[in-house]
């Protein structure tokens, strides 16, 4: 789940306000660069062996809205329950890197115990 929302003033308001230092979404800077989805972002995902989608703060599912968790963080839905993979530190640890957040999001899975047709 991105820091920001899924409005044309809410992708507007966070890329000013990132430019100007007064905005920042780590999520958004491993899978974003200056206005598209980053390639080598999008060649890591598909390395993941669950789907992996995205939302933003106005558009989360429920589920993922009741934990109440910090944002950026990464989830995971199943067929019965929705947890908490990364929270904010662990996407920020990443560093921007799109490698480093698979690798976290494969090793919360093991953790889990999310089978790889379950996520």
């Amino acid at each position: 789940m991105y820091d920001a929302d899924a409005t044309i003033w809410g992708e507007l308001s966070y890329w000013i306000g990132a430019r100007l230092g007064r905005r920042h979404c780590s999520l958004c800077d491993i899978t974003h660069g200056m206005f598209v989805e980053r390639s080598d972002w999008q060649a890591a995902r598909t390395t993941l062996a669950v789907p992996f989608a995205t939302y933003h703060r106005n558009d989360m599912p429920d589920a993922v809205r009741s934990l109440g968790a910090a944002l950026p963080a990464v989830f995971a839905e199943t067929t019965d329950r929705t947890v908490l993979l990364l929270d904010h530190e662990t996407v920020a640890s990443c560093a921007a890197s799109p490698e480093r957040l698979i690798d976290a999001v494969n090793d919360a899975l093991r953790a889990q115990e999310i089978p790889e047709s379950d996520g």
